[in-house]
């Protein structure tokens, strides 16, 4: 079974940065579209970028210029960095990946755990 594992998250201030990494662990074939979502309390998960296995990227528009999405498909890791950050960004992280386990099989989605970051005012 493939988990995927997040790491990066905390507080830090308004304007201040923060990085995420995910990274798969367990045995597949390949791994395809990469992303991350956030989720509030009580409300829907909402995306915030993708990148695609040959890295086009895709953001949601408040986090444009902002946040900038990657990943190394050696590593098989997405990485989000995040600068200038607002307290609007406080939510919990969740990484997204679409795992090919083998040849035969078509992309499956995956999540990771959920990492909480919170932007102070």
């Amino acid at each position: 079974q493939v988990q995927l594992v997040e790491s990066g998250g905390g507080l830090v201030q308004a304007g201040g940065s923060l990085r995420l990494s995910c990274a798969p662990s367990g045995i597949f074939f390949r791994i395809n579209a990469m992303g991350w979502y956030r989720q509030a309390p009580g409300k829907q998960r909402d995306l915030v970028a993708t990148v695609t296995r040959d890295c086009s990227t895709n953001y949601e528009d408040s986090v444009k210029g902002r946040f900038n999405i990657s990943r190394d498909n050696a590593k098989n890791t997405v990485y989000l960095q995040m600068n200038r950050m607002e307290p609007e960004d406080t939510d919990v992280y969740y990484c997204n990946a679409r795992v090919r386990t083998t040849i035969m099989k078509i992309g499956e989605d995956r999540w990771g755990q959920g990492t909480q970051v919170t932007v102070s005012s």
